[in-house]
């Protein structure tokens, strides 16, 4: 498929998210190591920048996005506050979920991200939720709901999409296909080599694309999307992209074979949209994306210090925010 036609502005901002995401992925990196500085286990998008940017600039405002453990990105390209998702993942007080949620667990409704779940393969069914709220309502959004390769081998996935496809729920299925499954290669858990070829089985379209082209991840996102707008159920899109670093931080992949990783390495999505912007748009290219590199820096480095200056909250604040707070309910 032949990239969607998107003027310079839109490139650009493309280009932009993913910037920001890998900076601000290197801070959480290099955090990470620090003693004490980071609570919990940091759980990074390294090389799969094109996904985000590509699928959630494919989106509608009112359309709802259901995520999993490895969110930054998508959070990030939604518009979430750089500064508010840094104090969220240090625990502070003025984090997007108030020091609750940690990296794993974020909500921002604001922006229509219903909810992020580390557990795996959750997302799907959760999203399946969401996507019958919205028929039920007969609202115009669409679900759109990330998870990975490994998560696809979880029941409630075939689960998730199964019903779906019976009711014909407007749920964007997006598999980030990044070769690894925690500590196990693809070919150790998946007896087939696209998974989209699974969307036959649940009579819904499904789609394969070179996950570290953003602007073909766009145009792939569109089309599944448009699909699901339509009102004729859901779609499946799988992006073949290649997770850089371990499955957390603190993973250092001896189990990754280094050739493979000079490979992915060199399919860089950033340098990949790069090399086609300075191509196309050669007239000051240099100097737009010195601009953006700088400003994707500087937004790092505000956010860290806004989440550096924010307190921990406080103990009384722990039943704050809650559905029911069951001493208030006793009292």
């Amino acid at each position: 498929m032949p990239p969607h036609p998107l003027d310079t502005e839109q490139r650009l901002g493309m280009l932009y998210d993913m910037l920001l995401i890998r900076a601000f992925e290197e801070r959480i990196a290099q955090m990470s190591r620090e003693q004490g500085r980071l609570p919990g286990m940091q759980i990074t998008c390294f090389g799969q920048e094109a996904v985000a940017a590509g699928v959630v600039r494919a989106l509608e405002p009112h359309d709802v996005i259901v995520t999993n453990h490895r969110s930054h990105g998508h959070l990030l390209a939604r518009g979430v506050d750089p500064g508010a998702l840094m104090a969220e993942i240090m625990g502070k007080q003025d984090g997007v979920n108030h020091g609750k949620s940690g990296t794993l667990h974020i909500a921002a409704p604001e922006h229509n991200v219903l909810m992020t779940s580390t557990v795996v393969g959750a997302s799907p069914p959760l999203a399946v939720g969401a996507a019958f709220a919205q028929h039920y309502r007969g609202d115009p959004g669409v679900t759109c709901v990330f998870f990975g390769d490994g998560a696809a081998a979880e029941g409630s996935v075939h689960e998730a999409m199964n019903l779906a496809a019976v009711w014909k729920l407007p749920v964007f299925f997006v598999c980030e296909s990044n070769c690894w499954a925690g500590a196990q290669a693809h070919r150790e858990h998946c007896p087939v080599g696209e998974l989209a070829a699974r969307a036959a089985s649940y009579a819904m379209p499904g789609q394969v694309v070179d996950g570290n082209a953003v602007e073909r991840v766009h145009a792939a996102a569109l089309a599944g999307l448009a699909h699901c707008r339509a009102g004729q159920g859901p779609a499946l899109l799988e992006c073949h992209t290649y997770r850089m670093h371990g499955h957390g931080e603190a993973d250092h992949q001896h189990y990754v074979d280094k050739a493979e990783l000079d490979l992915w390495a060199g399919r860089d999505p950033i340098d990949r949209h790069i090399e086609a912007l300075r191509g196309d748009e050669p007239a000051g290219f240099a100097e737009k994306l010195e601009k953006l590199r700088a400003s994707a820096v500087l937004a790092v480095d505000r956010a860290v210090a806004f989440a550096d200056a924010s307190p921990y909250p406080s103990p009384e604040a722990a039943l704050d925010h809650l559905y029911v707070n069951p001493i208030a309910r006793e009292g």
